[in-house]
């Protein structure tokens, strides 16, 4: 049987295999790759990115990269395409086919078809010579000595290579339309990493309670308030200005010294000019600053200054930021 040591050995191997190809790639980067962005940025259409088996897979993913970065592109299947899915393709779209060797049926059979058609052809692929490369008008062509497979036979480097050469467009697309943290945010509103571009600290302090006290309440009435509201502080003021917060450490801290509660007010332990946070910041800004400060609440305000409410370092963990 093999052996742990063994099986770590090939999968490194594997990775040094891939680490090579990318290497020799950036040494002898594609000279159509500078022409082919800029004439994707002037592409009134769409792009539309082909292939067949493993090509097709990564042809995909890159669909789906150049998609959520600014370019509007689609999958088409090379196979698919020639049985009726070529009328997908509009006058003003500019077509990407990703083939390693460049010479499969399909790929050649639709290569010529689209040049019939007269949309601009572009090829990713690992054969300057394929007939691929000699329809296509950008060639954007890679070399492997062989694959990662030890039978050199599974699209392993070659993959790798294309998704790669993917993610550089993708890259200098977006880059050269200036596209922005907001504008990708356009195009991720879900999961956690919407919630890192969209979601503010209004709209988590919103969902809490809103605990407060006058600089003159009493201690006892202090611990209530920050039970009550289960945030472990609360807020401050002299009648309607924020003047500090008390949290459940400053109570802690009090308690220590073994003072006399009787005569204590709000105004005796409490922090003076306790951070606060815009209503309109992200979420993800404010758990930056709890970090800084090792802090586990912010008071957060609106524009006008107004008290909107506060929310802890849990608030944040619940929501899939932390």
């Amino acid at each position: 049987m093999i052996t742990e040591k063994e099986i770590i050995t090939l999968g490194k191997g594997a990775l040094r295999a891939e680490i090579e190809g990318l290497k020799h790639l950036e040494n002898s980067f594609p000279d159509d790759f500078a022409p082919l962005v800029q004439s994707i940025l002037q592409v009134k259409g769409r792009i539309i990115l082909t292939g067949i088996g493993k090509s097709a897979i990564i042809a995909e993913k890159i669909t789906a990269t150049l998609n959520s970065t600014g370019t509007p592109s689609i999958f088409m299947h090379a196979a698919e395409a020639i049985h009726g899915d070529l009328g997908m393709v509009q006058q003003d779209d500019l077509i990407i086919a990703l083939s390693h060797s460049g010479n499969t049926p399909e790929i050649k059979y639709l290569a010529g078809l689209i040049v019939k058609m007269g949309n601009p052809l572009a090829c990713i692929c690992g054969n300057k010579e394929s007939a691929l490369a000699k329809l296509s008008q950008w060639v954007i062509a890679y070399h492997i000595e062989r694959e990662a497979c030890p039978l050199n036979l599974a699209p392993t480097t070659s993959t790798t290579l294309q998704l790669a050469l993917g993610d550089a467009l993708a890259i200098a697309l977006l880059s050269s339309r200036n596209f922005t943290a907001t504008d990708f945010s356009k195009f991720h509103p879900g999961g956690n990493l919407g919630k890192k571009i969209y979601l503010t600290c209004g709209e988590i302090a919103s969902q809490n309670e809103k605990p407060e006290v006058q600089s003159t309440d009493s201690i006892q009435q202090v611990i209530v308030e920050i039970s009550r509201k289960r945030l472990g502080a609360t807020a401050v003021f002299e009648q309607d200005k924020l003047v500090g917060i008390i949290t459940d450490g400053d109570i802690r801290r009090m308690l220590e010294k073994s003072v006399s509660l009787q005569h204590l007010a709000a105004k005796d332990i409490m922090s003076k000019n306790p951070k606060v946070f815009s209503s309109k910041s992200l979420a993800a800004e404010a758990l930056e600053l709890l970090k800084q400060f090792k802090i586990s609440q912010l008071i957060v305000a609106d524009e006008d200054g107004k008290y909107v409410g506060m929310i802890h370092i849990h608030d944040l963990y619940k929501e899939g930021l932390v």
